[in-house]
């Protein structure tokens, strides 16, 4: 294969890998938009407070379903290779939004709705459980060794375009069609353009190639993705692995389900859709460069500093949050700062504790659980709270899950068992391993 070629294929692979946490964004934060003006549909009451609860558990019910995704296709992915996982994972994401976007609503097949609405987001469930594994296992694998966070970045820059795409459809669509409609049937077209591209990433994705490391490190493993293993031999590490993305896991349920609601609730009608629209925009031009200064000054350090700035920052402002643009896109900032810098270099620490055989379970096991754990239940938590006026405990719990990250960023530069990257040729350091994406 010439260079060229190479070059291309590799940015191909890379591009089919990213792009799924691009659509699990747009999925996610379309649902934490949109829900306070759906629930009704689906679970009417005469307090718009609980049907917005109702849909708020079946978001915490579909989060729940992570670990069994995590397990099922973290040892898929172990066991039958990187790009089978990411195939299945994309497949349950593009169905479970086109359900969303087409089932009827209460009043016209009764409590069927909220069924299928539950199913639809179980099924996302485990696909967010083993999409993101999977994903950072082959990213990783196929990342030079010094442009690893940098490789990371973009699943940083992925996260904030599919949210800036999910919210800008969101704005234009509001102002469109007008509330009335927004709230009648509007509502549904984020969820079929979803459907729509995941089901045109799934296309892309039938031509990746198998990563270079899992076939010279894992094919040869008869106990590759098995779960005894991971739980003992390597638990030091999922334990690791889970105290490293707590922060995430409760932040990411916070500033991308509840504070867009009650953004929604404090602001005028299509508000909450601009702040994020203008936060990640301004947020997607500083994603690379956040990676390059993870290469420079280590991702242990910069993961330190990103979670003390969050401490300070985060309860700051999600308290004094108010219905106006500024205090909005201040607070709605600050959290999703501190997600885009923390995803840029999780991955590189996460897939570097497993050895590449037990790689995708081992990340994606704690991962999952956490996330169900902490993230799962946080929008009804966070609900509850502002009900009791207990906001303040609330904010304090989600800061002590991201401190919890500090400890654990420093004890995992030890715990390190295993490289991601093939031995590149003396004469190509710098260059990207040539695992590319071709006709199978």
């Amino acid at each position: 294969m010439s260079a060229p070629s190479t070059t291309t294929a590799h940015r191909r692979a890379v591009t089919a890998t990213v792009v799924g946490n691009f659509i699990e964004s747009f999925d996610w934060l379309a649902y934490g938009l949109f829900a306070p003006l759906f629930a009704a549909q689906f679970f009417p009451s005469g307090n718009s407070l609980t049907s917005v609860l109702g849909a708020f558990a079946v978001l915490g019910a579909g989060v729940l379903m992570r670990p069994l995704g995590g397990i099922l296709l973290g040892r898929f992915a172990d066991r039958r290779g990187r790009r089978p996982a990411l195939m299945l994972a994309i497949s349950l994401m593009a169905g479970g939004s086109l359900l969303i976007g087409l089932t009827p609503t209460y009043t016209q097949i009764g409590l069927l709705a909220p069924l299928l609405l539950l199913l639809a987001r179980m099924a996302q469930g485990v696909s967010h459980g083993g999409e993101w594994p999977a994903a950072a296992a082959y990213l990783m694998e196929v990342a030079p060794e010094r442009r690893k966070a940098t490789y990371g970045s973009l699943f940083s820059l992925t996260t904030s375009a599919g949210a800036f795409t999910a919210s800008l459809l969101g704005g234009g669509l509001t102002a469109a069609l007008g509330p009335a409609a927004m709230s009648d049937w509007g509502w549904r077209i984020p969820f079929l353009v979803g459907g729509a591209l995941g089901l045109l990433l799934l296309v892309l994705r039938t031509r990746l190639t198998e990563t270079e490391v899992f076939q010279r490190d894992a094919r040869a493993h008869r106990d590759r993705g098995s779960l005894r293993q991971v739980l003992g031999t390597h638990r030091r590490q999922v334990l690791l692995a889970a105290l490293l993305v707590a922060g995430t896991g409760t932040v990411a349920g916070t500033w991308t389900a509840v504070v867009p609601a009650l953004g929604n609730r404090l602001a005028p009608p299509g508000t909450m859709f601009w702040v994020v629209v203008t936060a990640t925009a301004l947020l997607m031009a500083l994603t690379v460069p956040i990676g390059l200064l993870a290469d420079r000054v280590g991702p242990t350090r910069l993961l330190i500093g990103v979670s003390l700035l969050f401490a300070v920052a985060g309860p700051a402002t999600y308290l004094t949050m108010a219905g106006t643009f500024t205090s909005l896109l201040l607070t709605y900032g600050t959290g999703i700062l501190y997600l885009a810098s923390a995803t840029t270099v999780l991955p590189k620490l996460l897939t570097e504790l497993f050895p590449a055989s037990h790689r995708a379970l081992g990340i994606g096991l704690p991962n999952a659980v956490t996330t169900a754990v902490l993230g799962g239940v946080t929008p009804a938590a966070a609900t509850f709270a502002a009900q009791h006026d207990a906001s303040g405990w609330f904010i304090g719990a989600v800061t002590a899950a991201v401190l919890v990250t500090l400890p654990a960023a420093v004890l995992a530069r030890g715990a390190a068992v295993s490289p991601t990257t093939p031995v590149p040729p003396a004469d190509s350091s710098e260059r990207a391993p040539a695992v590319a994406a071709g006709s199978r």
